[in-house]
């Protein structure tokens, strides 16, 4: 299926819809697979031991599966995440940055699931792996 939106209707819509997230986060690819995203790491992402926290990665994951459905059904800012697993696998790189390559497994009429690989800037090896649910409102 081909996208429905492109990297630069994605940023827009997350910039207007969820204005808290400020820059954190980047498109940086968009195929008919799925969306590769950045997680601007900053001081605020970071957990005691100078790591990047737990949450932030969660975040990442859940923002790019987001975008990612985004990107084929247009902008349902109603989708919502109804499961995650993450698992976390290494210890990222302190402040460098994380990339997140995502892609939609299933893209149903009302669920849509997605698999994600999280690394940091640099290294080759993942530090965290998800699955992600969405439940896709009947409207979309």
């Amino acid at each position: 299926m081909e996208p429905k939106m492109d990297i630069a209707a994605l940023q827009a819509f997350v910039a207007r819809e969820f204005p808290q997230l400020g820059d954190d986060f980047l498109i940086e690819t968009l195929t008919e697979e799925g969306v590769t995203v950045r997680l601007r790491v900053a001081d605020r992402h970071l957990r005691p031991g100078g790591t990047v926290s737990g949450p932030s990665m969660f975040s990442l994951a859940d923002v790019s599966v987001y975008l990612a459905i985004l990107a084929r059904i247009g902008p349902v800012a109603l989708a919502v995440t109804t499961n995650c697993s993450i698992d976390f696998m290494r210890k990222p790189a302190a402040k460098a940055d994380l990339i997140c390559h995502t892609r939609l497994l299933k893209l149903g009429r009302v669920l849509a699931v997605g698999d994600v690989m999280i690394f940091s800037e640099g290294q080759t090896e993942p530090v965290a792996r998800a699955g992600l649910t969405y439940s896709i409102p009947k409207s979309a």
